[in-house]
C-alpha cells in the first residue's frame, strides 16, 4: 500500500497550479495594467503583481513560524513589475523559491503551526500544511479566477485552468 505525504501531497497541487497561474499570467497584457473593472476592484496590473507576492508570503508558512504585519522588518516585495517580462521573471523567481523551500521541509515541520498576527492581534493560526492551502493556495487560486474574468472583459482568450475554457477547441 502507497500512502503519500502531506508534503508530497502539497507539491503536486503547487505544480498543478503554478503551471495553469503562469498560463493565465502570460496572458496579461501590459498597455492594460491600469484597467480596472469597478472602482473596488485593483487594477490588472496590482491584482497579477498581488497574486505573484502571494508566493513569498506562501514560503513564510513553510519557513518562519510568524508573521507579524506590523513588524517593519519584515520582508516587504520589491516594486510592482511593469511590464509582462518583469511579472513572468518574478513569479518564476518566487515559484523557484517556494518550491525548493516546500521540498526541503517535511511532513513534521508541516504541521507546527503558524500564526498570522497585527501585533499582538492573531489573525489566524494553524499548522503550516494547512496555512499554506488555505491562506496560500486557495487565496491565490481565488485571485486567478478574478484575473480570468479581467482577461474575459478585455477580450483576451482565457487559457483552459480545470479543463479547457470557451476559448480553445473542445471548451465551453
Amino acid at each position: 500500500m502507497h500512502t503519500s505525504s502531506i508534503q508530497q501531497n502539497i507539491l503536486a497541487e503547487l505544480d498543478h497550479e503554478l503551471a495553469v497561474t503562469r498560463r493565465v499570467l502570460e496572458r496579461v497584457p501590459e498597455d492594460q495594467f491600469a484597467y480596472q473593472p469597478h472602482p473596488k476592484s485593483m487594477k490588472l496590473g496590482q491584482l497579477a503583481s498581488h497574486i505573484v507576492n502571494l508566493l513569498a508570503f506562501k514560503q513564510l508558512f513553510v519557513q518562519a513560524n510568524e508573521r507579524d504585519f506590523l513588524d517593519p522588518t519584515a520582508p516587504r516585495p520589491g516594486p510592482s513589475p511593469t511590464t509582462t517580462a518583469e511579472l513572468l521573471a518574478r513569479f518564476d523567481q518566487y515559484s523557484a523559491s517556494l518550491r525548493q523551500a516546500l521540498s526541503e521541509s517535511s511532513d513534521e515541520k508541516l504541521t507546527e503551526n503558524f500564526q498570522l498576527r497585527r501585533g499582538e492581534q492573531v489573525l489566524m493560526e494553524r499548522p503550516k500544511g494547512a496555512a499554506l492551502r488555505i491562506m496560500g493556495l486557495n487565496h491565490s487560486i481565488h485571485h486567478r479566477g478574478q484575473l480570468t474574468v479581467y482577461l474575459r472583459l478585455l477580450d483576451i482568450p482565457v487559457p483552459g485552468v480545470y479543463g479547457p475554457s470557451a476559448d480553445e477547441p473542445g471548451g465551453f
